[in-house]
């Protein structure tokens, strides 16, 4: 079984987040929410509080098939600067693991070289952050081992491409047609 972690700091986007939780799990794939901070409970761009499953430190992300980066502000900022995580996603990209970034977080991607040569999108306004990417306005790109969207309303083509890239397009078109994303 695949597995996919997805990680929350304070600020992140909560509809990103759990509408990409809610796609890849109906699926069958486990992802786990893991909080970069030092509680389970971690407070979103909303003031929304959610429980994570995990603590970073409970977790060894080098056993995933897949990290994911939920958007929103200041999340996508507390994201980069967990020195951790970000060392986990360059190892990902140095090896060609899955990736995954919506909103502001592919600039996360941008600062540490993930996106050189790729397309991406992100974002209105965070596009030069995508610092050696084809910046592209579409909702959702997938560019070999990475994919990008552009924010809350890209969220179900977001999760239904993570599904894609895990389960092949069949899965994610049975899971299309479930949640009537038509």
């Amino acid at each position: 079984m695949s597995k996919v972690y997805i990680f929350l700091a304070e600020g992140f986007e909560e509809v990103e987040a759990l509408m990409t939780v809610d796609i890849v799990r109906r699926a069958g794939i486990s992802m786990e929410m893991v909080s970069v901070t030092e509680e389970k409970r971690v407070t979103s761009s909303h003031g929304i509080v959610l429980e994570a499953d995990s603590l970073y430190e409970e977790i060894n992300p080098a056993e995933a098939d897949m990290l994911v980066l939920p958007g929103g502000m200041p999340g996508t900022r507390n994201l980069a600067a967990h020195k951790e995580l970000v060392e986990q996603l360059k190892a990902f990209h140095r090896t060609g693991k899955k990736l995954a970034a919506i909103c502001a977080a592919p600039s996360v991607l941008g600062a540490h070289g993930i996106l050189e040569g790729k397309k991406a999108t992100c974002y209105p306004g965070f596009e030069k952050e995508l610092i050696g990417a084809e910046v592209v306005k579409e909702p959702c790109v997938v560019d070999g081992n990475v994919i990008t969207a552009r924010g809350l309303g890209a969220a179900v083509e977001f999760g239904l491409a993570i599904v894609e890239q895990l389960l092949g397009a069949e899965k994610a078109a049975k899971i299309k047609e479930q949640i009537q994303f038509l």
